[in-house]
C-alpha cells in the first residue's frame, strides 16, 4: 500500500479499511471447561471460509478469589480461532456477579453466561464493556434478556454506533456463524469514575481520556486489590493504537495505583502488572519519540514506516501486523503538536 503525502488525509488512505470515527486522533487457581479479539488497528480480521460447528473450548480461570478469566488466544482474529482472542470474565460477589467484557460473538457471551452458572447461583447484576472493540463487547447481547445494569464509558455509545455497523460486516465475512452476533450500547455511562457493590464486593469503574481508544473503561476490585485494566495494557502482544499516544502514555503513570496487587490486561497473561506496564510503556515511548524525530526531519508517512518497520525490540508478538498502523496513527496524532 503506497501512502505518499504527508497529512491526516494520508491515515485514511492507509487504512481505507477503518469505519468513520470522530476522535480528533482518527480521520491460575483453578479451572473449569465451558463450551464455547479499533478500528481494526486494534483488530485485525482474517477472512476464512467454512462453518464453525462448535464455539471453542476454552477454560476460564480463577485468578483471584471470585475473579475469573477467560484467557484469549494471542493471535488475530480468525474463524479458526472463533475470534476467541481478548481477556473476558466475571467478579463474584455475595449477592451478584459482574461480567467485565463478553468476547466477539454472541457465542461467546452465551459461554461465559454458562461459566458463571457453573460457578454460582448468583445473579448476573452488572454488564460492563471496557472499550468499543468487538473482540471485547459483542458478546454482550447473550445477556439481553436479563435485567441486568449495562455499563460503558460516556463515548461507547457513540463509538458503536459509528463502528458497529462495520464491525458485524467483518465478523459475517469471517464465519457465517457469527452472523447472529449483534451490538448493544450501554444503558449506563461512566463520565469519570462510579462506584458498583455486588455485595460486599466493591468495584470502582472509571473512565480514562482518550489512550488506547477515546472510550476506555478499567474496573478496580478494591477485595482483591485486582485492576481489571482491559486494553489500557496488553502482556505479550503488541499494544495497537486506536485513540491518543500521548494520552496512552499519561495513562500508564497512573494506571497501576497503590494497593494493585493483580492486572487482568486486555490480552495477554495476568500478573502483578509491573513488567508489563514497564514493556508496554518502552514501546510506546519508542514510537512516539521515533515518529517526532521523524516528523522534526521532514520525513512523510511512507518514510517514517520505512525506517521504523523493524524496530521490534521486546519481540512483541503479531508486530508485524499491528506496528505499521501504530506508526500511522502515531504520525497523524504528533504531525499537529
Amino acid at each position: 500500500m503506497e501512502m505518499r503525502a504527508k497529512g491526516r488525509g494520508d491515515l485514511k488512505e492507509a487504512l481505507s479499511f477503518h469505519p468513520p470515527a470522530s476522535s480528533p486522533w482518527r480521520i491460575p487457581r483453578r479451572a473449569f471447561l465451558c463450551a464455547g479479539a479499533g478500528v481494526l488497528a486494534a483488530t485485525t480480521f482474517v477472512k476464512a471460509t467454512g462453518s464453525i460447528a462448535a464455539e471453542a473450548t476454552l477454560p476460564f480461570i480463577e485468578v483471584a478469589d471470585g475473579v475469573f478469566v477467560r484467557y484469549g488466544v494471542q493471535e488475530e482474529m480468525s474463524a479458526a480461532n472463533r475470534g476467541a482472542i481478548a481477556n473476558i470474565g466475571f467478579i463474584v460477589g455475595d449477592e451478584s456477579v459482574a461480567v467485565i467484557d463478553t468476547g466477539t460473538t454472541r457465542q461467546q457471551g452465551l459461554a461465559l453466561r454458562e461459566a458463571v452458572a457453573s460457578v454460582t447461583s448468583r445473579p448476573v447484576s452488572h454488564l460492563i464493556a471496557t472499550h468499543v472493540h468487538p473482540d471485547h463487547c459483542f458478546g454482550h447481547a447473550a445477556f439481553s434478556d436479563l435485567p441486568v445494569r449495562s455499563l460503558g464509558h460516556r463515548n461507547l455509545p457513540r463509538a458503536l454506533a459509528e463502528r458497529g455497523p462495520f464491525y458485524l460486516e467483518q465478523l459475517a465475512e469471517i464465519s457465517p456463524d457469527f452472523s447472529d452476533t449483534a451490538y448493544l450500547a450501554p444503558q449506563e455511562t461512566v463520565s469519570d469514575t462510579m462506584r458498583i457493590d455486588l455485595g460486599n464486593r466493591p468495584l470502582l469503574l472509571k473512565a480514562w481520556p482518550p489512550a488506547h481508544t477515546d472510550n476506555d473503561l478499567t474496573i478496580f476490585d478494591e477485595r482483591a486489590g485486582l485492576l481489571w485494566a482491559a486494553d489500557l495494557l496488553f502482556a505479550g502482544r503488541l499494544p495497537t493504537l486506536d485513540g491518543s499516544l500521548t494520552g496512552w502514555l499519561a495513562a500508564l503513570e497512573i494506571l497501576r495505583p497503590p494497593g494493585v496487587r493483580v492486572v487482568v490486561p486486555g490480552h495477554g497473561p495476568v500478573s502483578d502488572g509491573v513488567a508489563a506496564l514497564q514493556q508496554e510503556r518502552a514501546y510506546l515511548t519508542r514510537l512516539r519519540d521515533g515518529v517526532r524525530a521523524a516528523i522534526e526531519e521532514g520525513l512523510d508517512i511512507s518514510a517514517t514506516l520505512a525506517r521504523m518497520e523493524n524496530d521490534n525490540q521486546l519481540d512483541w508478538l503479531l508486530f508485524d501486523t499491528n506496528h505499521g498502523r501504530n506508526v500511522v496513527a502515531a504520525y497523524t496524532e504528533l504531525e499537529w503538536e
